[in-house]
């Protein structure tokens, strides 16, 4: 059984963190090279950085700001946004991502999946859902979450396993930045149906919601980002709570 991991994200636009809720109404939410020492220093298990204005603004993801994060991690660092070829995967891998997360351009052209688990290998290919519940239905949401597509969110799991991804990162655009808890539901029904770890996002608001999603679903990793940038838990702190509930953490 793989053990679960407690994973911060840096949502970056204009090179500083920020973050919202529902993906809309942005803040500041501070440096993201001071960010990263500081989770570093906490025991995160991964990091994630996702560019979330460059698909929309049709820009590749800032390769010297990665290369700066980077330098200060020893943890797998996965790198997301207007990401589109092989080429811009090997640049950030260069620049010092170990993994990379895919979203808008995979639907758009789902054998880029296949294209890059072939040339760097599945383990470092991460697609990105963005899902809602709309109709009686999960829909995946492109560009940020701006754009809806005619996608149910299940079968683009099950799809982007077969074309070759490596990890789920599946972000509830309907509990994101509430603090009311991981969106058991949709984690739950996706994480159970496909062969692949899943990484939980959106809704994180106290130690008992990563509890919740550990011990009710079965993805591998716990996605925050508010509650850990502005300090409201420390990520050592929700390690150790979890462990007392025998929770296998890493």
């Amino acid at each position: 059984m793989l053990k679960k991991r407690i994973i911060p994200c840096l949502d970056i636009k204009d090179g500083t963190t920020v973050k919202g809720i529902n993906f809309e109404g942005l803040i500041n939410a501070g440096n993201p090279i001071e960010l990263a020492e500081k989770y570093e220093k906490e025991g995160a298990d991964e990091l994630v950085f996702l560019d979330i204005t460059a698909t929309i603004e049709e820009r590749k993801t800032f390769v010297e700001l990665v290369k700066n994060i980077a330098k200060e991690l020893s943890i797998p660092f996965t790198v997301g946004g207007g990401i589109s070829s092989v080429e811009d995967v090997r640049k950030l891998l260069e620049a010092g991502a170990d993994k990379i997360s895919i979203n808008s351009a995979a639907v758009k052209k789902p054998k880029l999946i296949s294209e890059l688990s072939y040339e760097f290998g599945s383990q470092c290919i991460v697609v990105a859902i963005d899902t809602k519940f709309a109709n009686g239905s999960d829909w995946v949401h492109i560009k940020g979450g701006r754009e809806i597509t005619a996608l149910q969110t299940l079968d683009w799991a099950k799809k982007s396993e077969e074309l070759g991804a490596g990890e789920i990162l599946l972000t509830s655009m309907d509990a994101d930045g509430t603090k009311n808890g991981f969106d058991l539901r949709i984690t739950k029904l996706i994480s159970e149906n496909v062969n692949l770890p899943v990484i939980a996002s959106g809704g994180a608001g106290n130690v008992k919601d990563f509890e919740n999603v550990f011990n009710e679903t079965p993805a591998t990793g716990a996605l925050a980002a508010s509650i850990f940038h502005f300090g409201e838990l420390n990520i050592n702190d929700v390690k150790q709570e979890l462990k007392k509930q025998n929770i296998a953490i890493r």
